[in-house]
């Protein structure tokens, strides 16, 4: 296990490098930079351009030097703790991650649970009670869950919380909690939000679990040794957690990988509609400003959190399945 666990690691040096240098250049790809952005702009609103600005900023990020300059600079400040300076925002970009990726690691966290929790006990009385009506109701919300796209989802609980409840379920927090310190009003108000956005975000997750998880758990179900386990008289729970559950829960944990970038991105859709104080909007605008240093970060932050998530669920799948590390070997 150790073995495996120490090749694991080592390939994620060189993967995140390779994923660095594809960031970095992705967000090069349009034609000029952010400082040609703003002389844009103010052209247009006709405005002067302090040019002696502009050429400080250029030479102090490297912005008038071939793009390999532009990489070192970039993630050699990283490594020593400095992301860089937002130019849209005028602040640090360390400084804006601090505000939400707080925020986004909770929604994720919560939503990964939430999906767990009813995944889980859906999934498998789908599988053990097939044909059922339950079976019936659980796999037509599947489909419906997958089908239905989440920011329409997030637009009819916005409306129903409106209308019904009158609630404002925009955002993560209320008016009053918005720019206060951290108290258990606070809390308590973020917990009231926070639902709606766990909701949103886990209902297509949800829907493929229960899926995924009823189809292995069926398969292994009508296997040889299940069959010769119930012949020689094994209850039937008994015989249900132990041996075909055990392997049919390789999904819930290999999605780790996946589930974490994909929550702290922040479902950008989902965010804008709900107007969540997370980082998918901030990357959103950071794309169309090319403000580079902050989106640079947030997709380096993102893809790190693949590679992260695909660790443990490589782990976690070799404690759960013997054969996963025997395989490596």
């Amino acid at each position: 296990m150790l073995t495996y666990m120490g090749r694991r690691i080592l390939l994620m040096i060189p993967t995140v490098f390779a994923i660095s240098v594809v960031a970095f250049i992705i967000i090069q790809l349009p034609p000029g930079d952010y400082l040609t952005t703003i002389v844009s702009q103010l052209q247009s609103q006709g405005d002067q351009i302090d040019k002696a600005q502009l050429a400080a900023l250029s030479a102090r990020y490297g912005l008038d030097q071939p793009v390999y300059v532009q990489y070192l600079k970039w993630i050699g400040g990283i490594l020593h703790g400095d992301f860089g300076m937002s130019f849209a925002w005028n602040k640090p970009v360390s400084a804006l991650l601090s505000e939400r990726l707080g925020l986004t690691v909770v929604l994720a966290i919560t939503t990964l649970l939430f999906t767990w929790a009813v995944a889980f006990p859906i999934g498998v009385y789908s599988a053990v009670r097939q044909y059922s009506a339950g079976d019936y109701i659980a796999t037509t919300l599947g489909f419906l869950g997958l089908a239905v796209p989440n920011f329409l989802i997030a637009l009819v609980l916005m409306w129903v919380g409106l209308n019904y409840f009158g609630l404002s379920v925009g955002g993560l927090f209320s008016q009053d909690y918005v720019d206060s310190a951290w108290n258990l009003g606070k809390v308590i108000d973020l917990l009231s939000h926070l639902w709606v956005p766990v909701v949103v975000l886990g209902a297509a997750g949800t829907a493929g679990l229960v899926r995924v998880l009823r189809a292995n758990l069926l398969d292994e179900l009508h296997k040889p040794y299940v069959v010769a386990a119930r012949a020689r008289g094994m209850p039937e729970r008994r015989l249900t957690v132990k041996y075909p559950l055990r392997v049919a829960l390789n999904p819930f944990v290999s999605t780790i990988g996946w589930v974490l970038p994909g929550l702290v991105s922040g479902e950008v859709i989902v965010a804008q509609v709900l107007s969540l104080q997370t980082t998918g909007p901030l990357l959103l605008d950071a794309l169309k400003s090319q403000d580079m240093y902050l989106a640079g970060s947030i997709i380096l932050i993102v893809s790190v959190l693949t590679v992260i998530g695909t660790l443990i669920s490589d782990i976690a799948l070799a404690w759960l399945d013997p054969r996963v590390r025997l395989s490596h070997r």
